[in-house]
C-alpha cells in the first residue's frame, strides 16, 4: 500500500467513524503530517539516478535555502536487494564539489565515496557494486574533506535499505509508510532572517560540534502520523551533525530493538529509552494496544552544547495516533543467527588515540560559555586557562589579549591567530589527504582499540568498509542492543574495542576512512585513511 493510498483510506475511516473522535480532530488539526521518504529502487537495467541539488524548505513560516537528493531537502530511501548488482549515477548540480558515501555498506574503497572520490560541481560519477550483507538500514551522505558538516547541515542525507531473503520470512512490519516507518532526525539553526541555515565552523563548533535549536523529523517539526494498532516498526536515523539523542515514548511503555547499524539482532531487546549517536541507526518495534495518542520524545542528554532550550526538556519528535484497525505483524522471539565471536588470542591489535589540541579545547569552551552560559557545559567543568598551550599563552600575552575579557557574539568573532582547522587529531596527526596510517589484510580479524582518554568529549567513531562487533565500549561491557553488527561505537573519555574484518580491498587512491562522526571533529582533523590489501 502506498502512503497516498493510506491517507485516502484514513480519510474514509474518519468519515465512517472507525477513527476515534480525538483522531478525527487531530488529523485535521494544527500538527503537520509526517512526510515519508519515497522509495528509490533500481530500474530494469539495475540503475539508479541520484542528483545532489539545491532547493527550498519551509520552516517557521519562512522559505529556507536547503540542499537535497532528487529534491530540495534530504533524499529518497534507496532500496537494494542482497546479491543484486546496482549502478548509481550521481549528478552534482550543487555549486560546490561533493561526494556520496554509502554509510554502512560493505563495499570496496573505489566506490565507498570518501574524500578522494570528489564529484566536481556540475559533474557526475557512476559507481557499481553488489551489496552482500544482511538486511539493514544504512544511509548515504556527503564526505568531502573539511565541508562534510556544512553539506549535511544543508540537508544532504538519505536512508538506504538492504533486503535479503531471511528478513522476508519474518512477520515483522514491512509496509513502507504504513507500519514500517522511516524517521530521519536532524537539528537545525536558522539565520536571523530565517531564510538560510546558519552553519558556522568556528573554533567553538570545532570543539563541541555544530548544533541547532530546532529538531526536524523527516524535514518537519513535530509531525503526526496515524498508525494501525498492534506492532509497528520504526527505522531510526540520527542524521545530526553532532547531537546525540535519547529516545523514549511519552506514555512510558517500552520499545523493542530488533536491529542496529548492520542489521538484525539475535533477538529483540526490551528498552525504556534508546541513546543514539550521530550517524547511528536502530530499528525498534512498538506495540499500539489502545487508541490513546502519545509522542516519541528525545530526552535531555549530557553533552556539551546540546543542553540548551528546547533540548533541556523532553522534546516531542513525532505524535503517534493509533487507529482502531489492526495490523497482522508480530514480534518474533528470534530474529537472526549472528556469527559467533572468534577467539581474540593472537589477533593483531591496533591503537587509535583521539585527541584535541589543548588550545582548541580551552578556547572552544571559552566561546561556548561566553555565548550560552554555564548551562551549555552540561555539568562539566570549564578547562582552566593554564591548560592552554605555552605557545598560545605567549602569543596572546604578546598581543595584549586577556581571554577572560574577550567579547564574543554569534555574528562577530574576535580574530584568532590559532588555526583550529587541524586541531583535532588521531595518533597525534590531523588528517591529510594521501596520508595512509596502515594497511590491513583483507578477510582477517583484528582488534582496534579506540581511545579518548584525557579528552571528555563525545566521539562517535565510525569505520568505513565493515560492520564490526563491539568487544567493550568506553571501558564498559556492551549493552545487549549494541551487541549486533555495528559501524559506529561510543568513545567518551575511555577506550572502546571493536573486532573488525574487511571483505573488500581499498588502495592508496581510494582508501577507507576511520573518523569521529561528530562531523566538525572530522572536518577539523579527527580522521585517518587506511588501506586493505590481499596480503596485508
Amino acid at each position: 500500500m502506498q502512503r497516498r493510498d493510506f491517507i485516502k483510506i484514513s480519510s474514509l475511516l474518519v468519515a465512517s467513524g472507525v477513527l476515534p473522535a480525538w483522531s478525527r480532530e487531530a488529523m485535521v488539526g494544527q500538527r503537520p503530517l509526517l512526510t515519508t521518504p519515497s522509495l528509490l529502487e533500481p530500474d530494469l537495467h539495475q540503475r539508479i539516478d541520484l542528483t545532489a541539488m539545491t532547493g527550498r524548505s519551509v520552516w517557521n513560516g519562512n522559505t529556507v535555502a536547503t540542499w537535497g537528493y532528487n529534491g530540495g531537502y534530504l533524499g529518497p530511501t534507496i532500496k537494494l536487494q542482497r546479491n543484486q548488482p546496482v549502478s548509481v549515477r550521481i549528478h552534482n548540480q550543487l555549486p560546490v564539489d561533493t561526494t556520496v558515501h554509502w554509510h554502512g555498506l560493505v563495499v570496496g574503497g573505489e566506490v565507498d565515496g570518501g574524500p578522494q572520490e570528489l564529484i566536481r560541481a556540475g559533474g557526475q560519477r557512476e559507481v557499481s557494486f553488489t551489496p552482500d550483507q544482511p538486511a539493514a538500514t544504512c544511509w548515504y551522505h556527503p564526505h568531502p574533506h573539511m565541508t562534510s558538516g556544512l553539506q549535511v547541515a544543508k540537508g544532504l542525507a538519505g536512508m538506504l535499505v538492504i533486503e535479503d531473503e531471511h528478513i522476508k520470512t519474518l512477520r515483522i512490519p514491512s509496509q513502507w509508510g504504513v507500519d514500517d516507518i522511516p524517521l530521519v532526525f536532524q537539528d537545525k539553526k536558522l539565520t536571523t532572517a530565517g531564510t538560510d541555515i546558519d552553519y558556522q565552523l568556528d573554533i567553538m563548533h570545532a570543539a563541541v560540534g555544530w548544533f541547532g535549536d530546532m529538531m526536524l523529523t523527516n524535514g518537519t517539526q513535530y509531525p503526526q502520523i496515524a498508525l494501525p494498532s498492534g506492532w509497528v516498526r520504526l527505522r531510526l536515523l540520527n542524521g545530526c551533525n553532532a547531537r546525540s539523542m535519547n529516545l523514549a515514548l511519552s506514555h512510558g511503555r517500552p520499545m523493542y530493538v530488533i536491529a542496529s547499524d548492520g542489521g538484525l539482532l539475535a533477538e529483540p531487546v526490551k528498552i525504556e529509552h534508546l541513546t543514539m549517536l550521530p550517524g547511528e541507526r536502530f530499528e525498534v518495534m512498538i506495540e499500539l494496544t489502545d487508541t490513546t495518542p502519545f509522542d516519541l520524545l528525545t530526552l535531555p542528554v549530557t553533552q556539551m552544547g546540546m543542553t540548551l532550550a528546547p533540548f533541556d526538556q523532553p522534546l516531542p519528535l513525532l505524535k503517534i495516533l493509533p487507529l482502531r484497525i489492526g495490523g497482522a505483524s508480530e514480534l518474533p522471539d528470534q530474529l537472526a543467527s549472528l556469527p559467533a565471536l572468534p577467539t581474540t588470542q593472537g589477533l593483531t591489535r591496533r591503537r587509535i588515540n583521539l585527541s584535541m589540541d589543548k588550545q582548541l579545547d580551552s578556547e572552544g569552551m571559552q566561546q561556548l560559555m561566553q555565548r550560552y552560559g554555564h548551562q551549555a557545559m552540561a555539568g562539566m567543568s570549564m578547562p582552566h586557562t593554564s591548560a592552554r598551550s605555552e605557545a598560545h599563552d605567549t602569543t596572546m600575552q604578546h598581543a595584549g589579549h586577556d581571554m577572560s575579557g574577550m567579547a564574543m557574539s554569534a555574528g562577530q568573532e574576535t580574530q584568532q591567530a590559532y588555526d583550529f582547522h587541524q586541531g583535532n587529531k588521531i595518533n597525534g596527526k590531523a588528517y591529510q589527504v594521501g596520508d595512509i596510517a596502515w594497511q590491513t589484510p583483507q578477510g582477517q580479524h583484528e582488534i582496534w582499540e579506540i581511545s579518548g582518554e584525557g579528552d571528555m568529549m563525545l566521539h562517535p567513531f565510525h569505520i568505513h568498509g565493515t560492520q564490526y562487533r563491539i568487544l567493550s565500549e568506553n571501558d564498559q561491557p556492551v549493552a545487549a542492543h549494541r551487541q549486533g553488527l555495528k559501524d559506529t561505537v561510543r568513545v567518551e573519555g575511555g577506550v572502546s574495542q571493536v573486532l573488525v574484518s574487511f571483505a573488500h580491498t581499498a588502495d592508496r587512491q581510494a582508501p577507507y576512512m576511520a573518523h569521529c562522526h561528530l562531523l566538525e571533529h572530522e572536518d577539523t582533523g579527527m580522521m585517518m585513511s587506511f588501506t586493505v590489501g590481499k596480503n596485508g
